[in-house]
């Protein structure tokens, strides 16, 4: 008979600190990778005028006791009501804190939400599930309520309001299928196929770029935007990917095409980064 995990107060912590290193490290590791098109990466600040990498590296270490205290509170315990909220209120004082490390600058508010409730998922079910179970966890705690949450709408909600179309809460109630469904197999595919680790990961974002309504590009560049995105994305995974020529300059002319429509995919950077914690924390057995 299997043996359950013990209930033990150095476990919790145990296991919350490896947690919250790894989307730290997830979050930094997405900000540095280069080339991205329209986003903050090593060569500069994108199609963004308050943000650079620095700052994002500054935002990625504030978020890591937010990461702790979410998986520490997670540990183990069911999908219920209470812990929604729970979740939802350290989220929100992490956000408060990810402001004042910025000042004022909206760094990871998306990658709080999808981070966030990974990090749950995954010490709910003692850091050792598949990414698909985990992720599955965090969607069931993504369809909860959370009757403290403000009504407010951001740019994002409003998004998704006009356009019609899906976002983040709908990509987490729906257990993440831009990460589990398309990001992690390109990555894992791009690896096999001898892709170096940087092209493997670019290779990722461009697999979610094809299908997210990225609503950070809706609030910039409209439907037009977006299609240039999903297009240009799915012609670098068409030409071969980041390792071959071809696939290098189909990301230059989607890069070009980004800056020019001042459109920034920070949604696929979200999932990309949340995508990067998975791949970390998981066997890549699923």
């Amino acid at each position: 008979m299997a043996t359950q995990p013990q209930l033990s107060p150095q476990r919790a912590e145990t296991l919350a600190l490896r947690l919250a290193e790894q989307a730290r490290v997830a979050l930094i590791a997405e900000a540095r990778l280069t080339p991205k098109p329209g986003l903050v990466d090593g060569r500069g600040s994108g199609a963004h005028q308050d943000l650079n990498l620095a700052l994002m590296e500054r935002s990625a270490c504030a978020l890591k006791p937010t990461f702790y205290a979410l998986a520490l509170h997670s540990w183990l315990r069911p999908a219920d009501v209470a812990l929604r909220q729970q979740v939802g209120e350290l989220g929100r004082v992490g956000e408060a804190q990810m402001m004042a490390a910025t000042r004022g600058v909206n760094t990871h508010r998306g990658a709080i939400w999808a981070l966030g409730l990974l990090v749950s998922g995954a010490a709910m079910l003692d850091g050792k599930a598949e990414a698909t179970a985990i992720c599955q966890a965090a969607a069931v705690l993504a369809r909860l309520p959370d009757d403290r949450a403000p009504r407010t709408f951001s740019k994002g909600l409003r998004a998704t309001q006009r356009y019609r179309v899906p976002g983040a809460r709908e990509e987490a109630q729906q257990a993440f299928p831009h990460i589990s469904r398309l990001a992690l197999p390109q990555l894992r595919r791009s690896r096999a196929a001898g892709a170096a680790e940087a092209e493997a990961r670019i290779d990722a974002l461009m697999a979610i770029m094809t299908s997210l309504s990225d609503t950070c590009v809706l609030s910039r560049a409209g439907l037009t935007g977006l299609q240039a995105m999903q297009q240009g994305a799915q012609q670098v995974l068409d030409a071969g990917g980041c390792a071959t020529l071809a696939g290098r300059q189909a990301l230059a002319r989607l890069d070009a095409a980004m800056l020019q429509l001042n459109a920034s995919p920070g949604g696929a950077a979200d999932l990309l980064a949340a995508t990067l914690f998975l791949d970390g924390i998981c066997l890549p057995t699923d």
